[in-house]
């Protein structure tokens, strides 16, 4: 499996990155009306194995490309990983809106990793499913317990 690879540097993948932030960038510096988001979690240590596995997904994303990916094109994962960035883009809108309920909060969790995903297979990244799948379940649960139950 590890042979298709080959060590380098997708752009595209760190680009993905920073658009999904963009909304946390500005939330950073601009607080939303009632802004839930900024309560201190009960979550602290899935919170930490969230941003490991964070990081080791951009890491994976960026610098293992897949000799066997195609050039990049418009597919149905694309399509998909941008369908997701404009559902987590709405859902920001939307928390802003000073609106926060179930959806809403679903809406910040599972697109943006779904979007690294779709992404991730689409570049036929399988080193990167790993930590972006670990990623998403401790950001689901990191959502659902402290926002949601």
């Amino acid at each position: 499996m590890f042979k298709k690879y080959k060590l380098g540097f997708d752009i595209w993948s760190l680009v993905l990155f920073l658009i999904i932030m963009i909304p946390t960038f500005i939330w950073s510096v601009v607080p939303a009306p009632n802004d839930i988001l900024r309560e201190t979690s009960i979550t602290k240590i899935l919170d930490m194995i969230a941003s490991i596995c964070q990081v080791l997904m951009i890491i994976a994303l960026c610098i293992f490309i897949n000799q066997e990916q195609k050039k990049l094109s418009i597919t149905p994962f694309i399509i998909a990983m941008i369908t997701c960035c404009l559902l987590y883009f709405a859902s920001w809108t939307i928390y802003y809106l000073g609106i926060v309920n179930t959806i809403v909060i679903l809406g910040l969790t599972i697109p943006p990793c779904l979007a690294f995903l779709f992404w991730a297979i689409d570049r036929k990244n399988l080193i990167a499913v790993i930590p972006i799948s670990i990623f998403t379940i401790c950001h689901l649960i990191y959502g659902i317990v402290n926002f949601v139950i």
